[in-house]
């Protein structure tokens, strides 16, 4: 039987990536996407077009569905989907996250903060809430993934993005948590951290730092090159295979050697 896997962020991005390689890999998926602006958020988010696209590459395979993150009934409507659908959730994959910064944290309203930690880390919070009781419900001996992306700034401080640091480190703290709630179960608990990723996000990063190209930032990388989307989702679906079974409360640096 396929297993099955709910996907967060899914329009575009590693979100999108990871969706495709799942897909391919003979996954069953619900893409998740709010396909909405944020008003709090400086630069366009993914859209209800991007999503479907994803969906329509794989037939019968993808399911596509609009919801946010930041609504946990919403979400565990997306999971009671899963369920109906497909059969059951055996991975879960928290990709939704925004950014905003650009000033001194001494200079930066607290509302700020807001979109960062209710969609970037509430969010996780919120998917897991949702998904875990459904990864349980499996029979044992479970094989459940929950797999959340961080970011290499949860490790190395950024200049003029200290709630983005700080809401990435919250990520990597909930999944370490999260790890030994599930201590025990078959189900695991991972973050990924990917370095600078050839993203809409690292545009508004280039953005933030008054950069005309984003491959500037290529040079923090020991590849000395920006990632694609698809190298982060390969991380993301290895955690989530039976191979990556003795990986749980950990953090892997899928960032071209970003950090140190």
């Amino acid at each position: 039987m396929a297993r099955v896997a709910v996907v967060t962020g899914a329009a575009r991005g590693i979100g999108a990536a990871t969706v495709h390689r799942l897909a391919d890999a003979g996954w069953r998926v619900v893409a998740v996407d709010r396909c909405a602006d944020d008003p709090r958020v400086g630069y366009p988010l993914g859209t209800k077009e991007q999503l479907t696209s994803v969906a329509k590459a794989h037939p019968g395979v993808v399911l596509d569905v609009v919801a946010d993150v930041q609504d946990i009934d919403a979400l565990r409507d997306v999971v009671a989907r899963a369920e109906q659908e497909f059969g059951g959730v055996d991975a879960a994959i928290a990709a939704a996250a925004v950014i905003t910064g650009g000033r001194p944290l001494w200079e930066t309203d607290p509302t700020d903060f807001d979109p960062l930690f209710d969609v970037g880390v509430h969010g996780v919070a919120n998917l897991a809430r949702a998904a875990v009781p459904a990864m349980l419900r499996r029979p044992e001996p479970r094989s459940g993934r929950f797999v959340a992306l961080a970011s290499a700034a949860a490790h190395h401080g950024m200049r003029h993005l200290a709630g983005y640091n700080a809401a990435k480190h919250a990520v990597y703290g909930l999944v370490r948590g999260l790890a030994h709630d599930l201590r025990g179960t078959g189900v695991t608990a991972t973050a990924v951290s990917p370095g600078s990723t050839r993203t809409a996000m690292l545009a508004e990063s280039a953005r933030i730092y008054d950069l005309d190209d984003p491959d500037a930032f290529a040079g923090h990388q020991l590849l000395g090159r920006i990632l694609e989307p698809d190298e982060v989702a390969a991380t993301v679906c290895w955690l989530c295979s039976t191979d990556a079974g003795a990986i749980t409360g950990s953090v892997v640096h899928a960032d071209g050697g970003f950090t140190p």
